[in-house]
């Protein structure tokens, strides 16, 4: 027992500070003692807002307050946590890697044409190379017969000039 807390000890002393005092402020209930209640071990700020990362409503007021977290600092946050490899230890956020790919995977690339059965729109050239090509392709196969009936008529009397 005395060596995996030692272990756990050596890990924590390796977290950053902003993390450690993240983690002291809101510990999840993985890294509790054994046989203590996570509600009764409960922080002061654990009981004023049990989720720094989302907004609350007030039980009295009923308006809602903003999360204690900006988007941007919960990211900083899963940001370091990831690197440090203990990002299954933070609370409920939707900047949390799993969080994001599973929106990934809801929403798509949301570029349009993207999707099953769709084309991208492009240029208008780019979307008339594929006839302009077919048509320039059968032109070339036509060409000997062309050729013969040049020299056969004479320019004089030719009458299929193109446009």
């Amino acid at each position: 027992m005395a060596a995996v807390s030692q272990k756990h000890v050596q890990l924590a002393l390796g977290l950053p500070q902003r993390l450690l005092t993240f983690l002291a402020r809101y510990p999840p209930a993985s890294i509790l003692p054994a046989g203590a209640d996570p509600e009764t071990a409960k922080t002061g700020y654990q009981q004023d807002t049990p989720n720094p990362f989302l907004h609350q409503k007030h039980p009295v007021t009923g308006k809602w307050h903003d999360p204690k977290y900006s988007l941007r600092r919960q990211a900083e946050l899963v940001k370091l946590a990831r690197e440090h490899g203990v990002e299954e230890l933070l609370p409920y956020t939707p900047k949390k890697t799993e969080e994001r790919l599973k929106k990934r995977v809801e929403l798509g690339l949301r570029v349009k044409g993207t999707g099953v059965g769709q084309k991208v729109k492009g240029h208008k050239h780019e979307r008339q190379l594929v006839n302009k090509m077919e048509k320039r392709r059968e032109a070339m196969l036509e060409m000997p017969n062309l050729i013969r009936e040049w020299k056969k008529v004479g320019k004089r009397n030719w009458t299929k000039f193109p446009k």
